[in-house]
């Protein structure tokens, strides 16, 4: 009797372990469909804001802990970078998109093109308009942008063309086109503990 028993519990329960496993998949799949196929323009644009905000945090806390910073955490500068990566994200959302519709195929030959492209085009693009938009939110005249650019252009490029290569070499090789974003948004938070301080490190010797 006692072995019945266990029998029909175990009848029971696996049945409804199946049905747990199979809802709680159903709900991981449907959220993967919301942010990367429904939305993916929003999750790019929040996630390259969200990531580029972090990064800051990071060199913040190095600056503090370095005596740089008075208080632990400047959140307008953070908000700022925030602000900065979401304005970007809707720019490399599209450019993704367009690239992978004009370059489809996987080959090797056909990555470092795409690397090509990203190193002579977009990435240029990218530091500039950061340098920009930063300083029109820090209210600089468009004098002050262009001698900023001018001083740290090309410091920013250089690190550029060292990280980016093997980290876009994954991307193309490895990940299907609405994931690019996010993955590059993760990436560029590691860089942009570098773009902070390039962005940032001039303001404590004022």
């Amino acid at each position: 009797m006692f072995a019945l028993n266990l029998k029909k519990i175990k009848n029971v329960a696996i049945p409804l372990y199946r049905r747990e496993q199979t809802r709680s998949k159903s709900l991981f799949n449907r959220g993967l469909h919301f942010l990367f196929k429904k939305n993916l323009l929003l999750t790019n644009s929040i996630t390259s804001g969200g990531f580029m905000a972090i990064g800051d945090l990071f060199q913040q806390e190095f600056e503090f802990q370095s005596k740089l910073l008075k208080e632990r955490y400047d959140w307008a500068r953070a908000v700022r970078m925030f602000i900065v990566g979401t304005v970007l994200g809707p720019m490399h959302h599209y450019y993704y998109i367009y690239l992978d519709k004009v370059l489809p195929k996987n080959d090797v030959k056909t990555i470092f093109k795409k690397i090509l492209y990203d190193e002579t085009i977009v990435s240029p693009l990218t530091i500039v308009c950061f340098f920009y938009i930063m300083g029109t939110l820090e209210k600089k005249s468009l004098e002050k942008c262009n001698e900023e650019i001018t001083k740290k252009f090309k410091y920013v490029y250089l690190a550029d063309c060292l990280f980016w290569p093997p980290v876009q070499y994954i991307n193309f090789y490895y990940l299907p086109t609405q994931y690019r974003v996010v993955y590059v948004n993760l990436a560029t938070m590691v860089f942009n503990v570098f773009m902070s301080y390039m962005k940032h490190y001039d303001q404590h010797l004022e």
